[in-house]
Formats: structure tokens, sequence, C-alpha cells
């Protein structure tokens, strides 16, 4: 019935919903209908044989891509909790990938200062990208905007990872187009793009270990990388709201159920650099410490 649902919302046409889904008109009309039952308001209403959602439809439609997802991943061994942090993993052909949150509280015990001073920068900021505060950090980070076709890419900045991986130029190429879909298909690919969805509503931050298989500049097939990411929720000069990235190759990552030979294969790992003397933020920590 949730499937029905969400297919329904996003065709807005019961013959391409009927199409996409395997099933009858029949089947469809009477999913919606016990679900609208179900939930004493109607989902859908018809207005010269063209679908539109109504308020409760749009509302309900967010939780039901989250049930679907969750569920269809959840059978199929994708994701799990641990220490009630989520907990990713799939594996398609030669690809694979596997992603573990972990407690934000981690930063303060990194050996990275680029880590900590960032997010120290951030909160400094109010997380407004254009202020001071924040402009030292900036150049390491991705900036994402929340568009119709998904999370875009509006910056990279130019001591990012990401440059260093793919080279300048494919990055500015990249500017403007969404976040890729996964392989392992569009469930999973919802679950991995929710943190996104995460920070931006909570305006919060939140710590992931990643290890997965991607291209790289003067690879000729995909290869083994482990990083952290760090991203929270900013805000452009207009308020309008943006999700940050930084991402940090890193030689061990702490995911559950990881082949430890996985990492053996990894590239020597090397640190981004950043001048510790620009980190006034961690400065001013130690010396309220001392």
């Amino acid at each position: 019935m949730i499937r029905s649902f969400v297919t329904l919302a996003a065709t807005l046409n019961l013959s391409h919903a009927v199409k996409e889904l395997g099933s009858t008109r029949q089947t469809v009309r009477r999913h919606i209908a016990t679900l609208e039952e179900a939930m004493g308001a109607p989902l859908f209403f018809l207005d010269d044989r063209q679908y539109f959602l109504t308020s409760a439809g749009e509302n309900a439609l967010p939780d039901a891509k989250d049930i679907l997802a969750r569920g269809t991943t959840w059978l199929k061994g994708q994701s799990s909790s641990i220490g009630h942090l989520q907990h990713l993993k799939a594996r398609v052909g030669d690809w694979d990938f596997y992603q573990e949150q972990q407690p934000l509280g981690k930063i303060w015990t990194d050996e990275s200062v680029l880590l900590r001073e960032t997010f120290r920068a951030w909160a400094m900021s109010a997380g407004e990208i254009e202020h001071p505060n924040f402009a030292h950090v900036r150049p390491y980070l991705i900036i994402y905007r929340q568009a119709d076709a998904g999370w875009i890419c509006v910056e990279f900045g130019e001591k990012s990872v990401y440059v260093n991986w793919f080279g300048r130029d494919f990055a500015r190429s990249s500017i403007g187009r969404p976040l890729a879909q996964m392989p392992a298909g569009e469930e999973f690919s919802h679950l991995i793009y929710q943190a996104f969805d995460e920070v931006q509503a909570t305006q919060t931050a939140r710590l992931d270990h990643v290890f997965t298989r991607m291209p790289r500049l003067g690879a000729a097939s995909q290869v083994p990388v482990a990083y952290q990411r760090l991203i929270f929720n900013g805000f452009f000069p207009d308020r309008s709201p943006a999700v940050l990235s930084l991402i940090m190759p890193v030689a061990d990552v702490a995911i559950s159920g990881l082949d430890p030979e996985k990492l053996e294969a990894l590239d020597p790992v090397e640190p981004i650099p950043f001048d510790e003397e620009e980190a006034r933020f961690e400065k001013c920590a130690k010396k309220a410490l001392d």
C-alpha cells in the first residue's frame, strides 16, 4: 500500500503508476482508499482526471518514503542501527559501500585540527557561510543546496578533497549537478542522503565514517577510499539553507562488519594540508584550558 502511494505521488498518473508497479488500476485504487481510511484524510484529489496531492498527502509523503526505504533496505540487510546510530552497507558487482554514523563528540579526540576548527568556526559564525569567522575553513568544504532535482553541489572549495581526487576541471564541471544515485537502488540512496535532510531540518551537524569505491583522477578503474565526513547546516546570505561537507581521507574507519582486508588495499593517506597557525579557535580553546 505504501509503495502504491509513493509511486502514484511521484507520477500523479494512475496508468503510469500501475505500469511502474506491475499492478492493476483496481489494486492501486484500493491501496490508496485503505490508506486514506486508516489516516482519516484524503491523500489525493482529482481535477480533470489528473491526480494531485492534498495537504495531508504532502505531509504524509516524506514519512512514507522513509518507511519504504527503511523496510526495503532492512529486508536486504543493507540498513541497521548500532548504538542508535545509522549503519548502511551495500554491494553491487565490484562496487561496495559502508557508512556508519559516529558520535559527534569524536571530533574532540580526533587527531585532525582541521576537523575541530571547522566545527568551531561553524558555531562561531552561526552557520553563515559568508561570515568572517568561517572564511579560513571554507576552502576545504563542499557546499550543497536542496533543489527539485535533489541535493546539488554549488561550490567546491579549492582545497577540498573532491578537487584533489577528481581535479579542478572535473569539480567545476560538477557544479549544479545533483548528487548521483547509488548503484544499490533508490531506497538505499534515500537513506544515504537522509543525512543531508536531517542536518538541514535540525540545523545541527553529523559525523560519519565511510568506505566505498569510486573513480579517481588518473586511475583506470574504481579504487577503494575511506574517509570521515562532517556535514552541517548553513545559510546563504539571503538566509536560504545549505548543507556543508568536510571530507577527510583516513587510514582507518570505525565501521562494524567491514573486512579489515579492504582497508589494506587503500592508497597511503595524505593528510589535508592545513596550517595550524590559522586555527584561531583551536588556539583559544587550548589557551582556555591552560
